[in-house]
């Protein structure tokens, strides 16, 4: 496809914003400072991924000329081989220069608030939220994520019944926003005396973490309550006035936080819940209206949503949203997960593209 007449555009765009950047009065509106910036490093890689798109063109189209050479066999030879390395690198600049031309989700370099909760099936799904948050812990740690535990309701059996953490690091809710919705898994309990397969399930839920800027929470709209911590994590927990409870009051939204000894710490983890669920009801609303005029590929994201099958008896997952099926699932359990991901990222964008008329 042709993008010249969408790079020029881009290109005046980005001559504009360095006019912008260079005058004195640039960083009086920090906000916007930031999102100009932000564009502008983005036009910036654009531009650079064009130029080398077009510099790969010319050098892949002499090289197709030299491959036909009959006076020099050595130096065709050496064309030839040069070609498939040439074609893989179009396809991969072309790729990322589609990725640029789209507008960016102004969310998308955010941390996320990662939110798990156990489903039908009683203790086996207390157990497989247990399972989901290792994966998680897993993929994230390979990819260099820090990890801060926020709040948990552990089972008696050793799962969790509800468990939220923070993971924070480049991109992550890029790479993670299509993980929200109901996880579904079929195996063999450990309970289960007769082998039976049992189908239980999980909900997760990503959150944007919202900023401050986001929504300003007026003291007269939040209700703050300490109270005893309560359920398994040793004596200090159980003997500790440290769990702070917070009501938004034209939401009815209630977060409640009690993992750690600090009620301080425990206010801050609570109000920082509360903003990235507002965010994510802001989100929704906005993803319903927008929703009427399109067919969303990968889903709406929706707790509500079956978006995953984790069959273990058969070693098998399947995403539902772009039917995707691997026999891989004891590797994918231990974090590897990028494949699927990788299908879905690869997925909305080709449907983001087809919207824009660049399909």
């Amino acid at each position: 496809m042709d993008y010249s007449g969408v790079i020029a555009g881009k290109r005046t765009r980005f001559a504009d914003l360095e006019d912008i950047i260079g005058r004195p009065n640039f960083y009086d509106d920090a906000k916007k400072a930031g999102e100009m910036l932000r564009e502008h490093r983005s036009l910036d890689s654009l531009m650079k991924s064009w130029d080398a798109f077009q510099k790969t063109q010319e050098e892949l189209a002499e090289n197709r000329v030299m491959a036909k050479s009959q006076e020099d066999k050595e130096l065709a030879e050496m064309a030839a081989a040069e070609i498939p390395v040439l074609e893989q690198r179009l396809v991969d600049l072309e790729k990322s220069i589609q990725e640029s031309i789209l507008p960016p989700d102004p969310l998308e370099g955010r941390d996320i608030i990662l939110e798990i909760r156990a489903g039908t099936g009683g203790d086996e799904a207390s157990l497989f939220a247990a399972d989901l948050l290792r994966m998680y812990t897993r993929f994230s740690e390979g990819r260099g994520w820090k990890i801060e535990p926020l709040d948990s309701s552990p089972s008696e059996v050793g799962g969790f019944k509800e468990v939220i953490i923070k993971i924070s690091g480049e991109d992550v809710y890029r790479v993670m926003k299509y993980e929200s919705g109901v996880h579904r898994v079929q195996r063999v309990p450990a309970t289960e005396a007769q082998g039976r397969i049992h189908t239980s399930a999980a909900t997760v839920a990503v959150l944007p973490e919202a900023e401050e800027v986001d929504f300003e929470l007026k003291p007269d709209e939040v209700r703050i309550e300490v109270c005893r911590s309560s359920g398994a994590g040793g004596q200090g927990v159980n003997t500790t006035d440290s769990a702070v409870q917070v009501l938004h009051i034209p939401t009815g939204t209630i977060v409640r936080c009690q993992d750690g000894r600090s009620q301080i710490k425990n206010k801050e983890k609570a109000l920082s819940i509360l903003r990235s669920r507002l965010l994510e009801k802001k989100q929704q609303e906005e993803a319903a209206k927008y929703s009427a005029n399109r067919r969303n590929l990968i889903g709406s994201g929706g707790r509500e949503e079956k978006i995953r099958t984790y069959n273990y008896p058969q070693n098998r997952v399947t995403d539902h949203r772009i039917e995707l099926t691997l026999y891989n699932l004891d590797q994918f359990m231990e974090g590897r997960i990028d494949q699927i991901l990788q299908g879905l990222l690869a997925s909305d964008l080709k449907e983001r593209l087809a919207e824009a008329g660049l399909g």
